[in-house]
């Protein structure tokens, strides 16, 4: 009788109280949640060392809507309130911060022109049709970046007809319905790339509504490694590009470019601080068979950059992005 109360006793204590478990579960969901919305609402004060991490985190901001439609299965199926209350704070971080893009855009007004930014590809094997998918989206202004020979000559042809006016400076250039004037090379190349490499061009759009600074840039690529993310090359291109803005002194200026990075992104911040970007529109161009961030923009001073959306595919590993700049 006394051995068999004892095991009695011991399974009692050894016994699992019921829903303790669900209930430590949906605690852990929830400090995920708390701190999926503090990334989501400061990131800038993750550290952009070891292997520039915080830009790294930047670059992928609005996936962070994905993470929390993926806490909130979970939260549901644990049928836990914790979790669901905390779950508020990133939906709310991510709402404030991205929801406005998920919005279609003013209507244009008159005095705007529509521009095209497309990293076109060196290894591109359809120059020719790519650049009548460009020109039948009938925009005002067309940059294009990674032009190489002989795939050059075949992007002048396609496009002469609709874009009589053009300039290209190094690897990217500049196609326009209106007539340009003051064309001239951007150096924004960094030290310790060798002399040959011009990504940059800048010229005067004598557009209907007065004359537009237009700059095409093409900034270093990044790469991620187990080192982290390799950022510095592009993050000094961008600080010299940005002087270059700085010191224009014609207005309205737009800028189109493969900039390698996200306006997220703390390494664009010489350009995304003085310059507006896009605030309707995802637009994820890079890559093309599965986009997973923009890094081709237009930004813009003295204008909005309204709704900006991507194109069909072409022969390059990007998407095309068009936008709609309505000038002050």
């Amino acid at each position: 009788m006394v051995e068999r109360a004892g095991s009695g006793a011991v399974a009692a204590e050894t016994s699992v109280v019921p829903g303790v478990g669900k209930r430590r579960r949906g605690w852990v969901i929830a400090g995920v949640a708390v701190v999926l919305g503090g990334v989501l609402g400061f990131h800038r004060l993750v550290p952009n060392w070891p292997g520039r991490v915080g830009s790294l985190v930047e670059s992928f901001l609005p996936w962070g809507g994905a993470l929390v439609v993926v806490l909130l299965v979970i939260a549901l199926v644990r049928r836990s309130a914790v979790a669901l209350v905390a779950l508020l704070l990133p939906v709310g971080v991510w709402v404030d911060t991205f929801g406005g893009l998920l919005l279609p855009g003013e209507e244009g007004g008159g005095r705007e022109l529509v521009v095209v930014q497309h990293n076109v590809s060196d290894e591109n094997r359809d120059p020719a049709g790519t650049a009548r998918a460009l020109a039948d989206s009938a925009a005002d202004l067309v940059a294009l970046e990674e032009l190489v020979d002989p795939q050059l000559a075949a992007y002048e042809k396609a496009l002469a007809a609709d874009y009589p006016h053009h300039v290209v400076r190094g690897t990217v250039g500049l196609w326009s319905k209106h007539p340009l004037s003051g064309e001239q090379v951007v150096d924004i190349k960094p030290r310790s790339i060798e002399e040959g490499w011009s990504r940059g061009v800048r010229a005067v759009v004598r557009s209907p509504y007065g004359d537009v600074a237009a700059y095409v840039a093409h900034l270093p690529s990044v790469r991620v490694g187990v080192g982290g993310l390799a950022s510095q090359r592009r993050d000094e291109s961008a600080a010299l590009l940005g002087r270059a803005i700085a010191g224009e002194s014609v207005e309205p200026v737009i800028l189109l470019g493969d900039l390698n990075g996200v306006v997220e992104d703390r390494g664009l911040k010489p350009l995304t601080s003085q310059l507006a970007f896009a605030e309707s529109g995802f637009a994820f161009s890079f890559p093309a068979a599965f986009p997973l961030a923009r890094i081709d923009q237009v930004m813009a001073r003295s204008a909005t950059v309204g709704h900006i959306r991507t194109l069909a595919a072409t022969g390059s590993d990007h998407l095309p992005v068009v936008a709609r700049v309505a000038l002050e």
